[in-house]
């Protein structure tokens, strides 16, 4: 086995290991692969000519740290159970911290992940808040707004010691929701079948019923900051690492 970045060649692998682990379809690979991936973000282990595990990451930042978002760690069911995660991590860490970095963020999609994770050294260090609602009965005012100007605004409503997370990770979010602003929150959200699911609400989450209307939706889900659930979890690479307050746009 071997652990390195990948080759173009194994673009196809990866796209087949992704499909086994996560389910997702050709139009979501291929805005992936075409917006979001590199290979100098992305770690590999390769066996018998196939993708055993792989992983990718974003940059992103808070308090002048530099962090990196890990995203879709994965191994192959036909590989599962040979430590292979532990190992690919491992290998991630080592690099991440040669490279300058000052910690990792992830978020575990489920408490079984989030008990590995902690097994590898990471801990809890942000939280969320979740709700749903019906729409009220009048829109509140609200403009569609590119990823440009979301950037600008979310840097001015993201709570003390939020983590801005730009670049790559909100091109290739662009390309599978939409922003919006409104007088006084932004937010990041898909609509499908008259319900919206929003990925963040930052500002005045009071706003969510009147946005609800202005989409004319007919229920919705959001997500904000908050202490009620559990969310990102950290490593620390450096002695000056520091936990953000909170962590945003998983790309879930």
């Amino acid at each position: 086995m071997n652990i390195d970045f990948p080759a173009s060649d194994q673009i196809p692998l990866l796209k087949q290991l992704w499909t086994a682990a996560f389910g997702d379809g050709d139009e979501f690979l291929t805005s992936f692969f075409e917006i979001a991936y590199a290979p100098e973000r992305c770690r590999c282990i390769t066996a018998d000519g196939q993708i055993a595990a792989a992983l990718y990451w974003f940059d992103c930042s808070c308090r002048n740290q530099r962090f990196a978002y890990v995203y879709a760690v994965a191994t192959h069911p036909d590989f599962r159970n040979q430590g292979l995660c532990a190992r690919l991590m491992a290998d991630v860490r080592t690099l991440l911290t040669e490279q300058g970095y000052d910690g990792i963020l992830l978020y575990p999609a489920s408490e079984g992940l989030s008990r590995m994770y902690e097994k590898l050294g990471y801990h809890r260090c942000t939280s969320v808040t979740e709700f749903t609602c019906t729409p009220a009965a009048a829109p509140v005012p609200l403009e569609q707004i590119d990823k440009h100007r979301y950037a600008q605004l979310r840097r001015r409503l993201l709570p003390a010691g939020g983590t801005i997370q730009e670049g790559v990770l909100l091109d290739f979010l662009a390309s599978q929701a939409d922003f919006y602003a409104g007088t006084d929150f932004v937010a990041a959200v898909t609509v499908n079948s008259g319900h919206v699911h929003c990925l963040e609400l930052l500002g005045n989450t009071a706003a969510a019923p009147g946005l609800l209307c202005a989409l004319g939706a007919q229920t919705g889900f959001f997500r904000t900051p908050g202490q009620e659930i559990p969310f990102a979890m950290a490593l620390f690479l450096t002695e000056k690492a520091e936990d953000p307050a909170y962590f945003g746009l998983p790309l879930d």
